[in-house]
């Protein structure tokens, strides 16, 4: 599968965004989704997965602010980010899987979108 992020920007605290994640191929619904970010120096961190059935899973730092969701019909899934912080500011990428996270590390997805950047200013 090929994975297209893109949704990235520049935003003042407290705003939003919502990134997309166009996926290539018939069976995307098949595909456990993840997002990952990555800012300079420092390894990419989970911050959200969604299974097959819908089943969602957050990073601490982002609960009851950001919501995953997926789009079967549309081969997409979304990263919606509300009440962004400064310390959100990262290359946001998203990610498949075909089986589910072990640990949600970087080791438990096969394929990788080219990532897009998110700045929060303050």
């Amino acid at each position: 599968v090929q994975l297209q992020a893109s949704g990235g920007g520049l935003v003042q605290a407290g705003g939003s965004l919502r990134l997309s994640c166009a996926a290539s191929g018939r069976t995307f619904s098949y595909y456990f989704m993840g997002w990952f970010r990555q800012t300079p120096g420092t390894e990419r961190e989970f911050v959200a997965d969604i299974s097959w059935t819908g089943s969602t899973y957050y990073t601490d730092s982002v609960k009851g602010r950001f919501t995953i969701s997926r789009d079967n019909a549309k081969n997409t899934v979304y990263l919606q980010m509300n009440s962004l912080k400064p310390e959100d500011t990262a290359v946001y990428y998203c990610a498949a899987s075909l089986r589910a996270p072990a640990v949600r590390g970087v080791d438990d997805y096969d394929y990788w979108g080219q990532g897009t950047l998110v700045t929060v200013s303050s």
